[in-house]
């Protein structure tokens, strides 16, 4: 019995010896798996520790090292590329935080040199392309002064004696020219010197006088009905209210205006085919329609120069400013002007361009005021005199 239990303990020791020895075998196995998940990553001690808590096998714990390698590396990559991306934008920001300053320094010149047109070789005012309100009417009223210190003695170019007859040579002028109505107008009014005569006139007999200014069969419809709209609505005398004047026959806005500023000093904007091609080729105003282009130019200046303003731009329109081939070259006012250079430039073929006194010929009225005389103007010759 002693002897058995001396061998049984013997086998009990051996057998505690090879468990001690697996037993530090394993753990000296286990070890790896711990020491690497605390150098690369603290999440892995966690994994570690259940692990241990569980107590796999050896070969489970083995099996699972490598895998947790490949993760490592594959985590790693990642982790590296996503900081990568959050620094990209960080830098992308900074510069675009600093894109401005360049940026400024490149777009001040070009505003600068916007600002300041180029110099023509016409030396004289660019397109007032973006003119203010203020330098459009002050560019409006020089060209007037200017043109009024050329043409001192502007006036209308009817003849006329009277209220009547003003308005009966305004409506006459439709689509011909003042000089052939002043040379066809004696024999009407020495004819029908009153209202309450034209109205009575044989309409073959006024046709036959107003032949030569054309649409003669129109015009002597609406000098007749002028008439007797005078006599019958007027007492055969002429309105000098606008709202009145624009009732007769053949009157309109243009035709009101010329005999409001001229037969009675009411002040009025005359626009005529001149009136309206100069305004827009001066760009005060791009209005089309006749009663705009005058409220537009109206609004530009004081109402007392309205008549004058008149005058002074129909002048230039008919001697300098031609609607074909302005005489650009000739002009006093071509420094204000945008639209310089549509005509002849050359100073000495512009002067061949110029008419009426300007270029030493006759006027268009056959008994011009003396002012006009005194300037050098001439008197136009009659009807037939060649």
């Amino acid at each position: 019995m002693g002897e058995q239990i001396s061998d049984g303990g013997r086998k009990t020791a051996k057998a505690a010896k090879t468990a001690a020895a697996g037993g530090s075998a394993s753990a000296k196995k286990a070890a790896p798996a711990r020491k690497t998940p605390a150098r690369k990553a603290p999440a892995k001690k966690a994994t570690a520790k259940k692990a241990t808590a569980k107590k796999p096998s050896a070969k489970k714990a083995t099996a699972k090292e490598p895998a947790a390698k490949k993760a490592a590396p594959a985590r790693e990559p990642a982790a590296k590329k996503a900081s990568a991306r959050k620094a990209a934008p960080a830098k992308s920001s900074a510069a675009l935080k600093k894109a401005p300053a360049p940026r400024k320094q490149v777009v001040a010149p070009k505003k600068a040199t916007a600002s300041v047109p180029a110099a023509p070789a016409k030396t004289v005012a660019a397109h007032p392309q973006g003119e203010s309100r203020t330098a459009l009417v002050r560019r409006a009223r020089r060209i007037n002064r200017e043109l009024a210190e050329v043409y001192p003695y502007a006036h209308p170019e009817l003849d006329f004696e009277n209220p009547f007859q003003l308005v009966v040579a305004t409506v006459l002028s439709a689509q011909t020219t003042d000089l052939r109505v002043n040379q066809t107008t004696p024999a009407l009014f020495a004819k029908y010197p009153t209202p309450e005569d034209l109205a009575a006139a044989d309409p073959e007999e006024v046709e036959e006088i107003l032949r030569p200014t054309g649409f003669f069969r129109a015009k002597t419809k609406s000098v007749i009905g002028l008439s007797k709209a005078l006599v019958e609505q007027f007492g055969g005398e002429v309105p000098g209210r606008l709202e009145d004047l624009v009732k007769l026959p053949g009157v309109g806005r243009k035709t009101a205006f010329v005999v409001l500023g001229n037969a009675f000093g009411r002040p009025g904007i005359t626009v005529d085919t001149h009136f309206q091609r100069l305004v827009r080729r001066w760009k005060w105003t791009d209005e089309t329609d006749p009663d705009k282009i005058e409220a537009a130019v109206g609004a530009l200046f004081p109402k007392s120069d309205w008549t004058d303003l008149s005058h002074h731009v129909i002048w230039h329109g008919r001697r300098i400013c031609h609607a074909r081939k302005p005489a650009c070259g000739a002009c006093p006012i071509a420094p204000l002007c945008p639209a310089y250079g549509e005509g002849e430039t050359d100073p000495e073929k512009a002067k061949k361009l110029l008419k009426y006194e300007k270029a030493g010929q006759p006027g268009q009225r056959l008994k011009p005021p003396q002012a006009y005389l005194d300037a050098g103007g001439k008197a136009a010759p009659p009807l037939g005199a060649g």
